[in-house]
């Protein structure tokens, strides 16, 4: 596979993030305000200084990108973009929908990806061409044309940024056969193992999406930003199977 030596580091780095952060949860964990109003907490912290620690140490030119402050410039043209817990607020609740985010950008594309949630037990990982995996095999995004059969998940109508479809965003929902959000992180997950046809997010930041894309590019589906381009640094994002784009882009249309 493409990048096998990245992803086994990423794998690795992920799941020992996901160990440290259970043992802060079992703990109890105290929640810090970020100045967007963000939570944080020392586990946050505590796992993205491990994943970057580890990633440096592999890959000593590399540069870092990550949500708790962890950036470092690179020489190699490419960039490890990481979100040591995506869905604090769950993680904080006690909520099992909260995931390890590790991505790989070359040149501004980004071209391998792990996701782990500890809560579902579920890791995956992507690269570029290589395809998009869990343990359990290659993944497939479904072949789902029709919402009326189709699972949406949404992740958060009370976001900023759903004032850019606010005033269909009802009619547009109700066709759809069922309804969830769980977090982000997990929704995307869902989508790319078949479990889910269609991705909403609609305010987000590059370590929330940056592996979550190739994972379902690479599974099949595609990707976007609400603005028509592919970027993670859109602010948002949306992703679907194929049989869908064109439904996803009514909403997407002003």
């Amino acid at each position: 596979m493409a990048y096998e030596q990245e992803l086994a580091l990423a794998k690795s780095l992920a799941q020992e993030a996901g160990r440290t952060a259970l043992e802060f949860q079992r703990r109890g964990v105290e929640t810090e305000e970020k100045a967007d109003e963000s939570p944080v907490t020392a586990a946050d912290r505590a796992c993205e200084k491990l994943i970057v620690e580890g990633i440096v140490k592999a890959f000593p030119e590399d540069g870092t990108l990550g949500e708790e402050g962890a950036n470092r410039a690179g020489a190699s043209g490419r960039k490890w973009i990481i979100d040591p817990i995506d869905g604090t607020k769950d993680f904080v609740r006690g909520i099992p929908l909260w995931a390890i985010l590790i991505g790989l950008e070359d040149r501004g594309e980004v071209v391998a990806g792990v996701a782990y949630s500890p809560g579902q037990n579920l890791l995956l990982w992507a690269s570029k061409g290589g395809g998009a995996w869990s343990g359990d095999g290659r993944l497939r995004v479904t072949d789902q044309p029709d919402p009326s059969h189709a699972v949406l998940s949404f992740n958060g109508f009370n976001k900023a940024g759903v004032n850019h479809f606010a005033p269909k965003l009802l009619d547009w929902v109700s066709k759809f056969w069922a309804v969830r959000g769980m977090g982000g992180a997990v929704d995307a997950m869902l989508l790319a193992t078949g479990r889910a046809d269609v991705w909403i997010e609609p305010n987000a930041q590059p370590w929330d999406l940056a592996p979550l894309k190739i994972l379902v590019e690479e599974a099949g589906g595609c990707f976007g930003a609400f603005d028509g381009s592919n970027s993670i640094y859109g602010g948002n994002a949306w992703a679907c199977v194929p049989g869908l784009r064109e439904y996803v882009g009514k909403l997407m249309t002003s």
